[in-house]
């Protein structure tokens, strides 16, 4: 063996390391690696804290806008009701005439200018009557129909002449009138038990 083959004492030496003394540098080093963490975790907080208000806002921000949506879903249906419902009031304050028009046209007529102002009441009725249809005024089927609560209103009832007849409309005492889908007037009318 050779004397290089065993190590020396001088090379045993080179081959350990010896702890190093810490410079000031070093120290100033760590201290600015440490801040530079604490900085990256509390800008890693304050991320998070803006994420969460971000989607606490962004909730919000949807919830006002599904209920805007909704208020104006709300305004166009009730606008759609007001027009198509327009003339109800008005329908209902014509009724009347319509049912003096007709009480006057149940008198007999025996001379010559009764019947001509029969003739008269009659054409009036006639217009109104057709007015009132094309504007979706139609009166109400009552004689002979089975009983509807909703479009009549039972003013007497009358013992039934046979079972056919049980809870059906034997007589109208006055006219009922429905406005599109809605009744303006039920039908006041005698029915059968």
């Amino acid at each position: 063996m050779s004397k290089e083959e065993f190590p020396s004492e001088k090379n045993l030496d080179k081959d350990k390391e010896v702890p190093k003394k810490a410079k000031p540098e070093d120290k100033k080093k760590k201290g600015e690696a440490k801040k530079a963490y604490d900085n990256v975790k509390k800008l890693e907080a304050e991320i998070a804290a803006l994420k969460e208000k971000n989607k606490e806002l962004e909730d919000k921000y949807l919830r006002s806008v599904a209920e805007i949506q909704n208020a104006q879903n709300r305004y166009s249906k009730e606008r759609a009701q007001l027009i198509k419902y327009e003339s109800q009031s008005l329908a209902k304050d014509v009724l009347p005439a319509v049912d003096n028009l007709e009480r006057a046209l149940s008198v007999k007529a025996d001379d010559d200018a009764s019947k001509q102002l029969q003739k008269g009441v009659q054409m009036t009725l006639d217009s109104l009557v057709k007015a009132m249809k094309s504007h979706g005024i139609v009166e109400i089927d009552a004689e002979g129909v089975e009983f509807d609560p909703t479009l009549h209103q039972a003013v007497q009832t009358v013992a039934a002449k046979d079972d056919d007849q049980k809870g059906h409309v034997v007589q109208v005492l006055q006219k009922g009138y429905q406005y599109k889908d809605r009744t303006l007037r039920p039908a006041m009318v005698v029915v059968a038990q």
